[in-house]
C-alpha cells in the first residue's frame, strides 16, 4: 500500500472515530437526557400516553436557541417511541416532490425530522397541512392538458419540526402542532454534568471545578460546553498534564476570548460598539450587523437572544439598548448616569 492510500485511510478512519464520538455525547433515551425538565417530563407523559394506546405520537413542535439539542431531542423521542427517524431540513426541501419523497418512505409511526421548518418554501408547507392533519397528500402527475391530481395516501406518521423563529411559522402550520415545546438555556449544573460526561467521552481528566468553570462561560447551551470543552483539553494536554483544572480552563477561555459571562469576541464587539459609536442606543439591528460585520438573522438568533437573557442588551420600540450591567461588566462609565 502506497503512503497516499495509508494517509486517505488514516484520514478515513479519524473521520469515522469522530463521527462515533459525536453520536455517542448524544442521549439516547429522555433518561440520559440532562436538563430540560419540564420539556422531559411533559414529553414523558405524552409518549407513555401514545405507546399504551397504540397509538402514533401527535406532532411536535421544538422551538429555542441554536444549539440546545432540539435535533437529540427529536431523536431521543424516536428511540423512546421506538420508531425509526428520518431527518432534513427546511432549506434541503427546495420543490414539494422533494418532501412528498421523503413522506413515501415512512412506515408506520415513523418519525419525520424538520429542522429549521421556519424555512420550508410555502409550496411544500402547505403539502405538509393535509399530510400532518389527515395523512395524506394530494399532488399533481404530468403537464398541461394531461395534468391530473393523484389522491397519494400516508401512514400515520410524527412530524417533529425544529426551529429558532418560531413566530416566522405560519399560524395554519404552527396550529397542527399538538405539542409545542420551547427549549430554554441550561442551568450551570446541568452544563457542568454535560461537560463531565462529555469529559469521560473523551477520556479527558477533569476535576468538577474545571468543568463547572467551562459550563459557567457556555452561554447556557451544551453545543458550546462541547466545543470548548475540546479546546480546554488541548491546552491541558500541552501545556498542562492534561488534567482540566480551573486554572487551566481560566487559561484556554482566554485564549479563547471567552469571559467570565460567558461573553466571547463577537459578544463584546456588539456591545462596545453601540457604547462607543451610539452612545449605548438606541441603534436598529441592520446598523448593528453592518458594524459588526454579520448578517441581520445571525445577530438576531445567535448573540441577541443570550445578551438579552443576561441583562447586557434590551429591546426597545426605538432600537436595541446597551444596559447599565453591560457598561459595568466591560468597564465603561454610562454617560446617562451621570
Amino acid at each position: 500500500m502506497s503512503d497516499e492510500e495509508n494517509r486517505i485511510l488514516s484520514s478515513e478512519i479519524i473521520e469515522e472515530n469522530e463521527e462515533m464520538i459525536e453520536k455517542s455525547l448524544r442521549p439516547q433515551y429522555l433518561s440520559q437526557y440532562i436538563g430540560q425538565d419540564k420539556v422531559k417530563e411533559e414529553l414523558s407523559i405524552y409518549i407513555q400516553a401514545a405507546r399504551q394506546r397504540n397509538e402514533t405520537l401527535d406532532h411536535v413542535l421544538l422551538y429555542g436557541p441554536p444549539g440546545l439539542g432540539k435535533t437529540t431531542m427529536a431523536m431521543v423521542i424516536a428511540n423512546e417511541m421506538n420508531v425509526s427517524i428520518k431527518t432534513t431540513s427546511g432549506p434541503a426541501i427546495e420543490r414539494p416532490g422533494d418532501l412528498v419523497a421523503m413522506l413515501n418512505e415512512l412506515e408506520p409511526g415513523d418519525v419525520l425530522f424538520i429542522d429549521e421548518i421556519h424555512r420550508l418554501p410555502r409550496v411544500a408547507e402547505e403539502l405538509l397541512y393535509s399530510a400532518m392533519e389527515d395523512f395524506y397528500v394530494d399532488i399533481i402527475v404530468g403537464q398541461g392538458p394531461t395534468a391530473h391530481p393523484v389522491h397519494f395516501p400516508l401512514p400515520p406518521f410524527t412530524l417533529i419540526g425544529a426551529t429558532t423563529r418560531a413566530g416566522m411559522l405560519s399560524a395554519p402550520l404552527r396550529d397542527r402542532f399538538g405539542i409545542i415545546s420551547h427549549m430554554q438555556y441550561y442551568e450551570e449544573t446541568d452544563l457542568q454534568e454535560i461537560v463531565l460526561r462529555s469529559a469521560e467521552i473523551f477520556a479527558t481528566d477533569i476535576l468538577d471545578l474545571g468543568a463547572l468553570e467551562i459550563a459557567r462561560r457556555s452561554r447556557g447551551t451544551p453545543r458550546i460546553a462541547n466545543r470548548l470543552l475540546k479546546r480546554v483539553r488541548d491546552v491541558a494536554q500541552v501545556e498542562g498534564n492534561g488534567q482540566i483544572d480551573v486554572k487551566i480552563a481560566d487559561r484556554a477561555l482566554q485564549l479563547l476570548q471567552v469571559d467570565d459571562k460567558g461573553l466571547d469576541y463577537v459578544d463584546q464587539k456588539l456591545l462596545k460598539t453601540m457604547i462607543e459609536l451610539y452612545q449605548g442606543g438606541p441603534v436598529g439591528l441592520s446598523t448593528i450587523a453592518v458594524n459588526i460585520s454579520e448578517e441581520m438573522e445571525t445577530v438576531e438568533d445567535m448573540y441577541e437572544p443570550y445578551l438579552i437573557q443576561k441583562g447586557f442588551l434590551k429591546r426597545t420600540p426605538r432600537g436595541r439598548m446597551v444596559t447599565d450591567l453591560a457598561y459595568d461588566h466591560l468597564g465603561y462609565i454610562n454617560p446617562n448616569n451621570t
